[in-house]
């Protein structure tokens, strides 16, 4: 076969082969169309529509212990956004230059949650704070102006009331029952960004993070938060911490951040604390709370055998714990039969009750399990007898009798700087170490007449601030000062 002849054979099986898929195509595919739609058998065809969108509801099913849907519908309509108008007094020059239509005021925004249908709404105590005018702004987008009903300091949390009817609102939730690894929403208005939901699961509970207690004005404040990794950020304060059910379990008030934003952990004040709080404010307009009265700290193995519970470090004479028998160096592992096992958690449990109330404590002394009961004291009733107020003592100084302030505290005792001292160091201020026992501050390696002149960031300038600050320190932390002979020196204290 001539090369002509091979080339001309193959055209005609080609021509041929295509003849037969054409008539294949007509036989069994036909060229029918769709009018309308795009179908994928035109390939000649020009699109003239993608399909219609379904008004059906979707057809799925969410796994049981994780549908968001359902606590969101019920949580949004009853968060609110709040704004803090606070005054500017005063207002200079510059001010007035910088403000525009007279305008005088601040402001600052956060969250609030409905509780009643009448209006009453939680919030953080930091949200309203200072604020001469406060406006909610409803779900609906309407807005009211609202009342501060009461507020709390101790736990950073305040109740509002707008004039209104009808509300939705959230039922408390029992944040005893929350575990460590639930599901949990956060709901608010971060950054302004109105009824924003976010996820998590909550971290860890009864979590002191130095956030009210770090504040030495306030040496009654309770922390004892649920930790959370859901997603909250500035505006977000006062908004609420769900449970899948919907219902309430914490009111948002912090993250734990270098930046100002979220970085991975959220905290929320649990809500048998809110709810009590809330009854309080809404009763007597101020908060009625039960006081043991003594000094504690984590019983950490650290100055006791014991690895966890509440260690007693001082016992006001005459106070609830003294009169039910309770010792310095006891240490506290239960109330009302529930576990003890932080002082976040002791707090927590005392702050719920009401002066008064009788409370059954559980506790160890020398490794024997113990048990006793007792009636809690009010602030006002334990305030003349408060351990932590200096005890009077008297000293001769140059021959001259005077009385004396002093402080005491792990074994060591502490009074203000005499005229003398001040004048050899060339102070202002300071606090005198007069006595050392055993105790942490002879463990840190601190001697005898060691003055005190800072504690951590914070300048020392008397004996009854010094005590303000000793108070709150639940962790390590750092003392500088001087010996009377000029020597500079710094000592950590381990609690």
């Amino acid at each position: 076969m001539s090369k002509r002849q091979f080339i001309l054979g193959m055209l005609a099986s080609s021509l041929l082969g295509g003849l037969v898929v054409l008539l294949g195509i007509s036989f069994f595919g036909g060229t029918e169309t769709v009018n309308g739609s795009f179908s994928l058998n035109r390939s000649n065809s020009v699109a003239t529509s993608f399909g219609t969108i379904s008004d059906e509801p979707h057809d799925y099913s969410v796994p049981a212990g994780v549908n968001f849907i359902e606590a969101s519908r019920k949580i949004v309509p009853a968060v609110v956004h709040i704004t803090n108008r606070e005054e500017i007094k005063g207002t200079s020059s510059r001010w007035r230059r910088l403000l525009r239509n007279g305008v005088k005021f601040r402001e600052s925004t956060g969250s609030g949650v409905l509780i009643s249908e009448d209006g009453y709404i939680t919030t953080n105590y930091h949200v309203v704070e200072g604020a001469d005018e406060l406006e909610v702004r409803l779900d609906d987008n309407r807005r009211l102006k609202a009342e501060i009903i009461g507020a709390d300091p101790d736990t950073d949390l305040a109740l509002i009331k707008i004039n209104a009817k009808g509300m939705p609102y959230i039922d408390f939730g029992n944040s005893d029952q929350v575990e460590v690894g639930e599901w949990v929403l956060a709901v608010g208005n971060p950054f302004d960004l109105n009824n924003t939901v976010t996820a998590g699961i909550v971290s860890a509970k009864a979590r002191n993070i130095n956030l009210i207690t770090g504040n030495t004005d306030n040496r009654y404040g309770i922390e004892s938060f649920l930790q959370t990794d859901a997603v909250v950020n500035r505006g977000n304060s006062g908004g609420a911490l769900v449970n899948l059910q919907g219902e309430l379990i914490g009111i948002n008030t912090a993250i734990a951040t270098n930046t100002g934003t979220f970085s991975g952990y959220s905290f929320a004040v649990p809500s048998i604390l809110v709810k009590k709080v809330m009854d309080d404010l809404l009763e007597f307009g101020e908060v009625k709370r039960g006081l043991l009265g003594v000094t504690i700290r984590d019983a950490d193995g650290v100055g006791t055998v014991e690895l966890s519970g509440v260690r007693i470090m001082g016992v006001s004479p005459g106070g609830a714990a003294d009169e039910a028998g309770l010792k310095e160096e006891d240490v506290i592992t239960g109330v009302d039969g529930k576990e003890v096992k932080t002082t976040s958690q002791l707090q927590e449990l005392i702050a719920r009750k009401r002066p008064g109330d009788a409370v059954s404590i559980s506790y160890k002394r020398k490794g024997d399990d113990r048990e006793t009961s007792l009636k809690l004291q009010n602030r006002e009733s334990l305030a003349a007898i408060d351990l932590a107020e200096p005890e009077l003592i008297f000293e001769k100084e140059d021959g001259v009798s005077e009385n004396t302030l002093t402080y005491e505290i792990a074994g060591a005792v502490f009074e203000d700087l005499s005229s003398q001292l001040k004048k050899s160091l060339n102070l202002e201020g300071g606090v005198h170490l007069s006595q050392l026992g055993e105790g942490a501050w002879k463990a840190s390696g601190v001697k005898e007449g060691f003055v005190i002149t800072k504690v951590g960031d914070d300048d020392i300038t008397s004996l009854e601030q010094f005590q303000k600050i000793i108070d709150t320190k639940t962790k390590d932390f750092f003392v500088m000062g001087k010996y009377p002979n000029g020597e500079k020196e710094y000592y950590r204290i381990t609690w």
